[in-house]
Protein backbone atom coordinates (compact mmCIF):
# COMPACT_ATOMS: atom_id res chain seq x y z
CA UNK A 1 0.00 0.00 0.00
CA UNK A 2 0.98 3.62 -0.72
CA UNK A 3 -0.76 6.05 1.24
CA UNK A 4 0.68 9.87 0.90
CA UNK A 5 4.36 8.38 0.00
CA UNK A 6 5.35 11.86 -1.58
CA UNK A 7 7.02 13.19 1.15
CA UNK A 8 8.26 16.57 -1.09
CA UNK A 9 4.41 18.00 -1.28
CA UNK A 10 2.26 19.22 1.68
CA UNK A 11 -0.09 16.50 2.91
CA UNK A 12 -3.03 17.23 5.67
CA UNK A 13 -5.92 14.54 7.34
CA UNK A 14 -8.48 15.35 9.38
CA UNK A 15 -9.04 12.05 11.19
CA UNK A 16 -12.01 12.85 13.23
CA UNK A 17 -14.18 12.81 10.21
CA UNK A 18 -12.31 9.78 8.36
CA UNK A 19 -13.94 6.01 9.17
CA UNK A 20 -12.32 3.69 11.57
CA UNK A 21 -10.52 0.58 9.16
CA UNK A 22 -10.11 -3.16 10.63
CA UNK A 23 -7.04 -4.22 10.91
CA UNK A 24 -5.81 -7.99 10.97
CA UNK A 25 -6.29 -8.28 15.03
CA UNK A 26 -9.69 -7.94 16.11
CA UNK A 27 -10.93 -5.21 18.36
CA UNK A 28 -7.80 -2.90 16.90
CA UNK A 29 -8.96 -0.46 14.41
CA UNK A 30 -6.75 2.60 12.56
CA UNK A 31 -7.06 5.56 10.36
CA UNK A 32 -3.82 5.95 8.16
CA UNK A 33 -2.38 9.03 7.48
CA UNK A 34 0.65 7.99 5.50
CA UNK A 35 1.82 4.53 4.78
CA UNK A 36 4.60 2.57 2.29
CA UNK A 37 4.11 -0.74 2.60
CA UNK A 38 1.84 -3.97 3.41
CA UNK A 39 0.98 -5.23 7.07
CA UNK A 40 4.93 -4.51 7.46
CA UNK A 41 4.84 -0.67 6.80
CA UNK A 42 6.34 2.38 7.25
CA UNK A 43 3.50 3.89 8.55
CA UNK A 44 2.39 6.71 10.65
CA UNK A 45 -1.64 6.04 11.99
CA UNK A 46 -4.02 6.74 14.84
CA UNK A 47 -4.89 3.02 16.10
CA UNK A 48 -8.07 2.43 18.18
CA UNK A 49 -7.81 -0.57 21.00
CA UNK A 50 -11.02 -1.76 22.16
CA UNK A 51 -11.22 -2.14 25.82
CA UNK A 52 -9.38 -5.67 26.72
CA UNK A 53 -6.94 -6.10 23.94
CA UNK A 54 -3.89 -7.84 24.24
CA UNK A 55 -0.98 -8.52 21.87
CA UNK A 56 1.10 -11.47 21.63
CA UNK A 57 4.84 -10.52 22.68
CA UNK A 58 6.56 -9.02 19.70
CA UNK A 59 9.65 -6.94 18.47
CA UNK A 60 10.02 -4.38 16.84
CA UNK A 61 12.25 -4.67 14.14
CA UNK A 62 11.79 -1.43 12.39
CA UNK A 63 10.95 0.53 15.80
CA UNK A 64 8.03 2.11 17.54
CA UNK A 65 6.70 5.65 18.40
CA UNK A 66 3.45 6.55 19.91
CA UNK A 67 1.72 9.00 21.88
CA UNK A 68 -1.52 8.17 24.02
CA UNK A 69 -4.56 10.30 22.42
CA UNK A 70 -7.21 8.44 24.83
CA UNK A 71 -7.41 5.80 27.82
CA UNK A 72 -4.51 3.56 28.59
CA UNK A 73 -2.09 2.14 27.06
CA UNK A 74 -0.73 -0.79 28.92
CA UNK A 75 2.72 -3.72 28.48
CA UNK A 76 5.28 -5.43 30.73
CA UNK A 77 6.68 -2.05 31.64
CA UNK A 78 4.05 -0.35 32.85
CA UNK A 79 0.78 1.87 32.12
CA UNK A 80 0.85 5.13 30.05
CA UNK A 81 -2.48 7.48 30.54
CA UNK A 82 -3.77 9.44 28.06
CA UNK A 83 -0.35 12.63 27.10
CA UNK A 84 1.95 9.59 27.87
CA UNK A 85 5.06 9.30 25.14
CA UNK A 86 6.94 6.17 24.07
CA UNK A 87 9.86 5.60 21.59
CA UNK A 88 10.39 1.68 21.44
CA UNK A 89 13.79 1.28 19.19
CA UNK A 90 14.51 -1.24 16.63
CA UNK A 91 14.82 -4.50 18.70
CA UNK A 92 13.20 -3.71 21.63
CA UNK A 93 10.64 -6.05 22.89
CA UNK A 94 7.01 -5.48 24.66
CA UNK A 95 3.75 -7.47 25.37
CA UNK A 96 1.14 -4.13 24.30
CA UNK A 97 -2.25 -3.99 25.31
CA UNK A 98 -5.07 -2.19 27.03
CA UNK A 99 -7.64 -3.48 29.57
CA UNK A 100 -9.90 -0.23 29.74
CA UNK A 101 -9.23 0.75 25.93
CA UNK A 102 -7.13 3.28 24.29
CA UNK A 103 -6.39 5.59 21.45
CA UNK A 104 -3.06 6.11 20.22
CA UNK A 105 -0.74 7.92 17.67
CA UNK A 106 1.55 5.97 16.28
CA UNK A 107 4.44 5.68 13.91
CA UNK A 108 6.42 2.82 12.98
CA UNK A 109 9.26 1.77 10.78
CA UNK A 110 10.66 5.02 10.86
CA UNK A 111 14.31 4.89 13.46
CA UNK A 112 18.04 4.84 12.59
CA UNK A 113 17.83 0.75 12.61
CA UNK A 114 21.31 1.32 14.91
CA UNK A 115 19.02 3.65 17.25
CA UNK A 116 18.84 2.21 20.67
CA UNK A 117 17.60 5.01 22.54
CA UNK A 118 14.17 4.45 24.57
CA UNK A 119 11.87 6.87 26.00
CA UNK A 120 9.13 6.32 28.21
CA UNK A 121 7.65 9.48 29.61
CA UNK A 122 3.74 10.27 31.39
CA UNK A 123 2.34 13.21 31.76
CA UNK A 124 3.49 14.28 34.87
CA UNK A 125 7.07 14.44 33.55
CA UNK A 126 7.10 16.80 31.08
CA UNK A 127 8.28 20.41 32.12
CA UNK A 128 7.02 22.97 29.99
CA UNK A 129 8.75 25.56 29.54
CA UNK A 130 10.09 28.49 27.13
CA UNK A 131 10.72 27.27 23.76
CA UNK A 132 14.23 28.45 21.99
CA UNK A 133 13.76 30.95 19.27
CA UNK A 134 9.98 31.68 19.64
CA UNK A 135 8.83 34.14 21.83
CA UNK A 136 5.23 33.57 23.94
CA UNK A 137 5.00 29.35 22.54
CA UNK A 138 6.06 26.80 25.41
CA UNK A 139 7.24 23.17 24.62
CA UNK A 140 8.25 19.89 26.43
CA UNK A 141 11.15 17.98 24.27
CA UNK A 142 9.92 14.59 24.33
CA UNK A 143 12.88 13.20 22.14
CA UNK A 144 15.81 14.81 20.30
CA UNK A 145 18.39 13.60 18.53
CA UNK A 146 20.84 13.92 15.03
CA UNK A 147 18.14 13.06 12.71
CA UNK A 148 14.95 14.95 14.62
CA UNK A 149 13.23 16.62 17.38
CA UNK A 150 10.37 15.87 19.15
CA UNK A 151 7.76 18.09 21.45
CA UNK A 152 4.98 18.91 22.56
CA UNK A 153 4.30 22.39 22.18
CA UNK A 154 2.06 25.22 23.61
CA UNK A 155 0.81 28.04 20.91
CA UNK A 156 -1.50 30.85 22.97
CA UNK A 157 -4.47 32.00 21.55
CA UNK A 158 -5.01 34.83 18.39
CA UNK A 159 -1.33 34.92 17.53
CA UNK A 160 0.77 33.96 14.03
CA UNK A 161 3.06 31.39 14.69
CA UNK A 162 5.82 31.35 12.08
CA UNK A 163 8.99 28.67 12.81
CA UNK A 164 11.55 28.17 10.54
CA UNK A 165 12.03 24.04 10.02
CA UNK A 166 14.88 22.53 8.55
CA UNK A 167 14.08 18.74 7.72
CA UNK A 168 10.33 18.94 7.11
CA UNK A 169 7.66 18.64 10.11
CA UNK A 170 4.45 16.85 11.11
CA UNK A 171 2.13 18.42 13.61
CA UNK A 172 -0.75 16.53 15.32
CA UNK A 173 -3.27 18.98 17.24
CA UNK A 174 -4.05 17.66 20.74
CA UNK A 175 -6.80 20.39 21.72
CA UNK A 176 -7.28 24.08 20.16
CA UNK A 177 -7.29 24.91 16.27
CA UNK A 178 -4.96 26.48 14.28
CA UNK A 179 -5.28 27.66 10.05
CA UNK A 180 -2.74 27.18 8.19
CA UNK A 181 -3.43 28.03 4.41
CA UNK A 182 -6.40 28.79 4.93
CA UNK A 183 -7.58 25.07 6.58
CA UNK A 184 -8.44 24.92 9.82
CA UNK A 185 -7.08 22.25 12.04
CA UNK A 186 -8.74 20.76 14.94
CA UNK A 187 -8.31 18.09 17.61
CA UNK A 188 -6.35 15.52 15.85
CA UNK A 189 -5.92 17.04 12.19
CA UNK A 190 -2.20 15.87 11.52
CA UNK A 191 -0.34 18.73 8.56
CA UNK A 192 2.98 17.16 7.39
CA UNK A 193 4.71 20.15 5.74
CA UNK A 194 7.86 18.88 3.21
CA UNK A 195 12.16 19.68 3.89
CA UNK A 196 12.44 23.38 3.04
CA UNK A 197 9.02 24.32 4.25
CA UNK A 198 8.81 27.08 6.87
CA UNK A 199 5.37 26.46 9.56
CA UNK A 200 3.31 29.98 9.23
CA UNK A 201 -0.27 29.47 11.30
CA UNK A 202 -2.73 31.51 13.36
CA UNK A 203 -4.42 29.97 16.49
CA UNK A 204 -7.76 30.19 17.51
CA UNK A 205 -9.29 31.80 20.05
CA UNK A 206 -8.00 29.31 22.40
CA UNK A 207 -4.84 28.75 21.20
CA UNK A 208 -3.11 25.00 20.14
CA UNK A 209 -1.47 22.09 21.47
CA UNK A 210 0.08 20.51 19.04
CA UNK A 211 2.40 17.36 19.26
CA UNK A 212 5.34 18.43 16.81
CA UNK A 213 8.35 16.41 15.16
CA UNK A 214 10.78 18.23 12.72
CA UNK A 215 14.24 17.42 10.85
CA UNK A 216 13.21 13.81 10.13
CA UNK A 217 12.08 14.33 6.59
CA UNK A 218 15.33 14.97 5.35
CA UNK A 219 15.64 11.06 6.19
CA UNK A 220 15.12 8.57 3.10
CA UNK A 221 11.29 7.45 3.53
CA UNK A 222 11.14 4.04 2.26
CA UNK A 223 9.16 0.77 2.79
CA UNK A 224 11.06 -1.94 5.60
CA UNK A 225 13.26 -4.20 4.04
CA UNK A 226 12.22 -7.77 3.56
Amino acid sequence: MQLNDNFSIRVSQHTLNGAWIASPIPGVDRKMLDRIGDEVARATSIVRYAPGIHFSPHIHTGGEEFLVLKGVFQDEHGDYPAGSYVRNPPRSRHTPGSEPGCTIFVKLWQFDLTDRVEVKLRPDAMEFQSMPGASGLEWALLHEDRREIVSLQRWPAATDIELHIEGGSEVLVLDGYFVEQDESFAKYSWLRLPSGTDLQARTGEDGATVWVKTGHLDQPQQAPKS
